[in-house]
């Protein structure tokens, strides 16, 4: 089954009892039993919920794995995969990723003795010398947030099954339209499914998808455990945005690319972001491993000017200034001040994270009328 066709049938079925064509929102906390233990699969709707369970096989299909568990965010698919492990593990994670992702990491699980090694994995040799006994996941995003850096999944993982060591992918970014980390010797991919799966800035939502069913099994005993479940309602419209992801996907990414390369012509503007141009660190690798280069684009202005920014972050009209990504409509934002203002400025300005940085998610909308509202925002 190919993928525009996954995304519509893969693990979805006519409901048995009315022949509903799309997947009802079974809301309910529990099940009636016909005995103790006796009962039609469903016990109680924080362990299992029939929305949920189309959901799960239909992510399942897309990623080319075999289970997914989803969680009631991103981040909550994040602290379900750090819980597979235990106080004095260690994690390497690229130095260049979400800020959520970079403050839960930071502030919440060293507290509990765990330690994360931040490097910069464009190049993989970077990642051996922080291997030790205590190595237990490495952590990649690509592309990164907001930097849209590259990294090679497939030389990552090669690094990683040597030492026996789990390789996570942050595919948020790209979704498995673009890349399936999984057929690259991932071992676990998540998404925050509030982004592109979803599509339409209306849910949040988070899951994970594997292919090896004891870890699969040791995350559903966590999502259970600790109860971070999406509602029912969640998962309908994760469901129903999906349908449209490889239309959407291809219509943000031409419009991404046009967009870009009329970036380049701007006096203002002192480097643009974007993994299709040629001269992008690791653009033969995205070339290699993604579809499409992606809807995210990122740009600085000349001298680093704050104040400039701010202006043409508050002067779009089509571009919504707004956290998030990943939705039909296009949105602008400051990852310094928004999305990754958690990072301290030094951190942050190792990766090339400036202030007058903005990075744009390119929309489906008329790609003519998205140029014209920038260049209106820049002049």
């Amino acid at each position: 089954m190919k993928f525009a066709t996954k995304v519509i049938h893969a693990g979805i079925e006519p409901d048995p009892s009315t022949g509903a064509i799309m997947t009802p929102i079974f809301q309910t906390s529990t099940y009636v039993q016909n005995a103790p233990g006796n009962h039609k699969g469903y016990e109680y709707a924080r362990t299992q919920n029939p929305t949920r369970d189309a959901l799960q096989k239909n992510l399942a299909a897309l990623e080319n794995g075999t289970h997914a568990i989803c969680f009631s965010s991103g981040l909550a698919a994040t602290d379900g995969i750090i819980k597979l492990f235990s106080s004095g593990d260690e994690v390497i994670s690229t130095n260049d990723l979400y800020g959520g992702t970079y403050r839960a990491f930071t502030k919440v699980y060293e507290r509990f003795g765990m330690k994360f090694h931040f490097t910069d994995m464009t190049d993989v040799n970077n990642i051996s010398p922080l291997i030790n006994a205590n190595t237990k996941m490495i952590w990649i995003e690509t592309p990164t947030n907001p930097m849209l850096n590259i990294i090679d999944i497939a030389a990552v993982c090669k690094i990683a099954k040597e030492k026996n060591i789990l390789v996570c992918v942050d595919n948020t970014f790209a979704s498995p339209y673009l890349q399936t980390p999984l057929d690259l010797g991932a071992d676990i991919v998540m998404h925050s499914a509030t982004k592109f799966l979803g599509g339409h800035s209306d849910v949040i939502h988070g899951c994970v998808i594997v292919k090896e069913k004891t870890l699969a099994d040791k995350l559903y005993f966590i999502q259970n455990a600790t109860g971070a479940v999406p509602g029912p309602q969640d998962c309908f419209l994760i469901l129903r945005g999906i349908k449209t992801l490889h239309l959407r996907m291809q219509r943000s990414c031409e419009n991404a690319e046009k967009i870009a390369h009329f970036l380049l012509t701007q006096p203002k503007i002192e480097k643009v972001y974007y993994p299709g141009f040629t001269d992008h660190k690791n653009h033969d690798i995205a070339k290699k491993q993604m579809r499409m280069f992606g809807a995210m684009v990122s740009f600085t202005l000349k001298g680093d000017n704050f104040e400039e920014a701010k202006r043409i972050l508050s002067s779009t009209k089509l571009f919504s200034l707004a956290e998030s990504l990943g939705g039909v409509e296009s949105l602008i934002g400051h990852p310094a001040s928004m999305t990754h203002a958690s990072i301290p400025k030094e951190e942050r300005m190792k990766t090339g994270l400036v202030d007058s940085l903005i990075r744009l998610s390119v929309g489906v909308e008329d790609v003519d009328d998205l140029i014209d509202d920038l260049k209106k925002a820049l002049n």
